[in-house]
């Protein structure tokens, strides 16, 4: 409260002085016009002055400044400047009583003070306060080159690997690094340089900072942490001194670990940009290269940066001496999401009911990275507090992956009728081409309760984590997505705007196939990338194709998207009336889960549509072993609504 009303006090003072300023200058400039020696002499003769001043100028010239009793032309002063003040002038004043006050000038300097240092006063105070706001309140008004990083002491709390999972090869790489902080001779004895710096690539979530966290507390060494974002200010030159501020400070604490978070906000490839080849992030980065270039090993500092993006990077960073080794921190596989699950539940405390089992839920969650595995943790405990119950259940984990996969439920959103028949269409139209169609994902879930932004949500979950990206599977995914939009056209017989994010991602991954991984007739070629961000690389780089080979690849995507559209089309078409009890279903129960979506293929004819694995065994008494190895084996898939089977690769879904 104190801070407050200090602060509210320093305003008010700064607002005053403002206003004192302003009605200063307004009093130097009265309106009316302006009045001379023959007005002077009128006023003389009208018996109208008051008050005569007389200052010497010298060089036998004098200002005049009259004081009339009564307002004239708008003003009551007379000021003007003459060679002499002439002897009859006098003689009048004195007949009417007045005599003239005679001054010389000798307050120049005195009057230029009193009217030049409210302005300077300003203009400081101005300075002050907004150094104090920028600086959160400090008294270092002028340490804006002072770096922002934050230490990480004792008091903190400890990182250690017991506390990281599901990233057991960047752990192994950075045991290295832990063993020089903690005895520097062992390397250097032998005349092995450790690396200077270390690059943690990897996608968002996947526990870079923890990991680089990990790394010093293993170490027991000082943390100091910064974001890129935190060197690049709207003053010239603040980022390149906070760079040389950090680095001394890491050299004061040696050894320690200095981490960059987010390097790519500091670290881009230098060109031409929006604001000029020669900007304030181009020369912090010039002076980061130079810094990392000065220090030495030896001092017992390592510097690790974290990022996303590591092609938008500039070259001479990743270049041997400064980042010489890149760990790559990857989204865990079912093991490390299983420990990733049982380190959260642990240090968060969170009580467990004896039927949730971690492992079925870690093989539920592929693609799922150690931040969304930790928000899964918390929404579910949240959800456990908001029902009531004292453990969290089975229940509460599925609801809260639910609420992670596809947003959280709006069921106060009034939907008509209408609508509601509308979106059931469309979600039916997606649940039934993927799950009919070879080389696709399982659907999870299909339901028509708005979540996020979306009127409804079909989930697909993979089997298994996935790598790579086959053109099967691309296929199966394209004719996904236009499952919607050909539900709409068989079922409705109108097209809604509910199509237009399918039909985004679907044109995306059509663009990658042809102009990326090479998945169609025009060949293995390569076309560019539309996936830079930075300006300065565009503007240099000339297009490598012709514009006939441009109008090859639009005709390549369309011919992709058209063959999709049709086969899923002409899926809706032959099945219409399992599209149609799906849609009803939906309507009526609002959530399908995918065993539930199959039950409704079965009960209306279609066994044989489903992969083979999902099929229910005909009834009768099987066949013994000898019999079954006696029978042909298939060679193909049964017809799945005129689509082709073809070898299926495990790979992510890409939404």
């Amino acid at each position: 409260m104190n801070g407050f009303l200090k602060q509210a006090s320093l305003w008010i003072v700064l607002i005053i002085i403002v206003v004192l300023a302003l009605t200063q200058l307004s009093k130097t400039q009265k309106p009316g016009e302006k009045l001379g020696r023959l007005d002077f002499v009128e006023q003389i003769e009208k018996s109208n002055v008051e008050a005569v001043v007389v200052k010497d100028l010298g060089d036998s010239l004098y200002e005049v400044r009259a004081k009339l009793k009564q307002a004239y032309k708008n003003s009551d002063t007379i000021v003007f400047q003459w060679k002499d003040f002439l002897a009859e002038w006098d003689a009048k004043l004195t007949e009417q009583g007045i005599v003239p006050l005679m001054e010389r000038d000798n307050n120049l300097w005195l009057g230029m003070l009193v009217n030049v240092v409210p302005f300077i006063l300003i203009v400081g105070l101005f300075w002050f306060f907004m150094f104090r706001q920028m600086q959160g309140g400090s008294n270092k008004a002028l340490s804006f080159g002072k770096s922002r990083a934050r230490l990480m002491n004792h008091s903190d709390k400890v990182v250690t690997f017991d506390d990281v999972a599901g990233v057991d090869e960047a752990k192994e790489e950075l045991q290295e690094i832990i063993a020089f902080l903690k005895d520097p001779k062992k390397f250097s004895r032998l005349g092995g340089r450790i690396p200077k710096g270390v690059l943690l690539v990897g996608p968002p979530g996947a526990g870079k900072t923890l990991l680089a966290r990990a790394v010093a507390g293993e170490a027991h060494v000082p943390f100091f942490s910064i974001s890129g974002s935190d060197f690049v200010e709207m003053f010239v030159g603040v980022g390149a001194s906070r760079v040389r501020d950090l680095f001394q400070q890491g050299q004061k604490h040696a050894p320690c670990i200095i981490f960059i978070d987010e390097i790519d906000a500091v670290g881009r490839q230098r060109g031409a940009g929006l604001g000029g080849g020669h900007d304030e992030r181009e020369q912090t980065l010039n002076q980061l290269l130079v810094e990392m270039d000065g220090f030495n090993t030896s001092e017992g500092v390592i510097l690790m940066a974290a990022t996303n993006r590591p092609d938008v990077l500039d070259r001479a960073l990743l270049r041997p001496g400064r980042f010489d080794r890149q760990v790559v921190v990857s989204n865990p596989d079912i093991t490390g999401r299983e420990a990733i699950l049982r380190i959260h539940l642990r240090n968060n405390n969170v009580p467990l009911d004896e039927e949730v089992d971690i492992r079925t839920f870690a093989r539920g969650t592929p693609g799922f990275s150690g931040a969304d595995l930790a928000n899964l943790v918390n929404e579910a405990a949240l959800l456990a507090a908001r029902r009531d119950h004292d453990r969290v259940q089975v229940t509460d984990f599925e609801d809260a992956k639910d609420r992670v996969l596809m947003g959280p439920e709006r069921r106060s959103l009034v939907i008509s009728s209408k609508e509601k028949w509308c979106t059931a269409v469309h979600e039916a139209g997606h649940a039934l081409v993927g799950r009919l169609i070879p080389h696709g994902d399982p659907i999870h879930k299909v339901t028509i309760i708005p979540r996020g932004q979306a009127l409804g949500v079909t989930s697909m979950l993979p089997e298994e984590d996935r790598h790579s990206l086959s053109k099967s599977y691309c296929l199966a995914q394209i004719r996904y997505m236009m499952g919607g939009r050909a539900a709409e056209e068989v079922a409705l017989d109108e097209l809604t705007s509910g199509v237009s994010n399918d039909l985004k991602r679907a044109t995306e991954l059509a663009h990658a196939m042809v102009c990326q991984w090479g998945m169609s007739e025009l060949g293995p070629i390569s076309f560019g990338s539309n996936s830079e961000v930075f300006l300065g690389r565009d503007l240099v780089r000339e297009r490598d194709f012709s514009e006939e080979t441009a109008s090859a690849v639009d005709k390549a995507i369309h011919a992709i998207l058209d063959e999709a559209y049709s086969e899923a089309r002409d899926l809706m078409t032959k099945h219409k009336d399992i599209l149609l009890a799906i849609s009803e279903a939906l309507v009526e129960r609002e959530t399908l889960e995918g065993d539930e979506l199959d039950k409704i293929i079965r009960k209306h004819g279609g066994q044989d549509l489903l992969p083979r694995k999902d099929r229910e065994p005909p009834a009768g008494p099987r066949p013994s072993r000898a019999v079954v190895a006696e029978q042909p084996r298939d060679e193909e898939e049964p017809d799945s609504g005129g689509l082709q089977p073809g070898p299926e690769t495990p790979v992510p879904h890409p939404a």
